[in-house]
């Protein structure tokens, strides 16, 4: 598993696959049991301080003192960082219209997440990893959230790597995806491109003859009907009848099938 420079890579999964181990390991919480991962460049474990100050963690609990303003916390953290810099500290606090006199236990959710995207841009981050960050947002903090993100890669330039179960974000921002199913990657690549490789079918049952089902991911038949998954589209073009519907899936779309396949 690798990231490209300045995109956005999405992280997928059912619960279980994987994904928090993943990340615990890159952040060197546990240590792997074989293989090695190298993060911008340096050994995740013998570089470990160094690498860490050049992350913008994010994760989905927040781990701040509750108890605590929120001026009061990043005099905290703000010292652990060689590159820390004040003033984009104060440009994002005041950007994210959050009030630095506020505990963070009065905070909500949302402005927790915003609260900790700021402490990870104000010391140089030049890798995000963000463990669901907007899970438990409603619509308008999550898609506020998004664009804050989507600028992050666009007008920054920084690599992000974002672990959700919310599909339809990565829709709107991922650049590349990893889906990790039971410890092991069973897709990945660009999202556009895997999502133009493959295709929903859906069309008259009777038309659905044994040997064309080999061309499908997993299918969903009823009296009325299929639906399946394909990776085949040219394939199947040719062989069912023209009124058959493609339509371009969802990354949800994606992940359901493909996860039926493997249990």
């Amino acid at each position: 598993m690798s990231l490209e420079k300045g995109t956005l890579t999405g992280f997928i999964g059912p619960n279980g696959a994987g994904k928090t181990t993943t990340i615990n390991n890159i952040l060197n919480i546990i240590k792997p049991d074989n293989g090695k991962i190298t993060i911008l460049g340096m050994d995740s474990i013998t570089n470990d301080l160094e690498i860490k100050s050049k992350l913008g963690i994010v994760l989905d609990d927040g781990h701040f003192y509750e108890d605590l303003t929120l001026q009061k916390m990043k005099s905290l953290i703000a010292p652990m960082y060689p590159t820390w810099n004040d003033h984009d500290y104060q440009f994002y606090m005041k950007k994210f219209k959050l009030p630095e006199q506020k505990k963070i236990k009065n905070l909500s959710r949302g402005m927790k997440m915003k609260y900790a995207l700021v402490l990870a841009l104000s010391h140089g981050a030049k890798l995000f990893i963000l463990d669901e960050p907007t899970s438990g947002l409603d619509p308008l903090v999550r898609s506020e959230l998004l664009e804050i993100l989507k600028d992050l890669v666009c007008e920054n330039h920084k690599t992000v790597l974002m672990s959700t179960h919310i599909t339809s974000d990565l829709d709107k921002i991922a650049d590349y995806l990893f889906f990790i199913f039971g410890g092991k990657i069973i897709l990945h690549g660009q999202k556009d491109e895997l999502k133009e490789q493959h295709a929903i079918v859906k069309g008259n049952p009777a038309v659905l003859l044994p040997e064309l089902e080999n061309h499908f991911i997993g299918i969903n038949k009823s009296n009325y009907g299929f639906e399946g998954l394909t990776a085949n589209k040219a394939i199947l073009k040719k062989l069912l009848p023209n009124e058959t519907v493609y339509e371009v899936p969802t990354i949800e779309e994606l992940m359901l099938y493909y996860t039926r396949r493997h249990q």
